[in-house]
C-alpha cells in the first residue's frame, strides 16, 4: 500500500517538475513571477471556458438591443419621475404584482426598516 502511494506520488510529480524549472528559468528572465504567470493562465482559461457565453451574449444584445430601445424611449420619462419621487429604495418593499397586472410598491412601516449606520460607521 506504502509503494503504491508513494508510486501515485511520484508519477504525479513528475510532469510538475520540468514545468517548475522551466516558471523559475522564465521568472530570471522575463522578470515574471509564478504567481503573474499562474494568474495568467487561470484568466486566460477563464476567457476560453467564458467565451461561447459571452458570444451568446453578444447575439441576445444585437437581437433585443432595437427593443430595449424603444421600451427605453418610452418608459424612460416615467422611470425618471419615480426615480425622483422615491428618494430612499431601502424604505421600501420589492414591488409585488397583483392578479389583475397592477405592480405595487409597499412602504415599509418605521419598525420594519432596518437602521443604516451612518459614512464612516462600521456595523460589527
Amino acid at each position: 500500500m506504502r509503494v503504491y502511494v508513494i508510486a501515485v506520488c511520484a508519477a504525479l510529480a513528475a510532469p510538475v517538475a520540468p514545468v517548475m524549472a522551466q516558471a523559475q528559468g522564465s521568472e530570471e528572465d522575463s522578470g515574471t513571477s509564478l504567481m503573474e504567470e499562474g494568474a495568467r493562465l487561470f484568466l486566460k482559461g477563464l476567457q476560453q471556458q467564458m467565451e461561447p457565453a459571452l458570444e451568446g451574449l453578444q447575439g441576445f444584445a444585437e437581437e433585443m438591443g432595437p427593443q430595449m430601445r424603444s421600451f427605453f424611449v418610452e418608459m424612460g420619462p416615467a422611470l425618471q419621475d419615480l426615480m425622483e419621487k422615491v428618494e430612499d429604495w431601502s424604505a421600501y418593499h420589492p414591488p409585488e404584482m397583483l392578479p389583475n397586472g397592477d405592480i405595487i410598491l409597499r412602504r415599509k412601516q418605521p419598525e420594519e426598516q432596518v437602521d443604516t449606520p451612518e459614512e464612516g460607521e462600521t456595523d460589527i
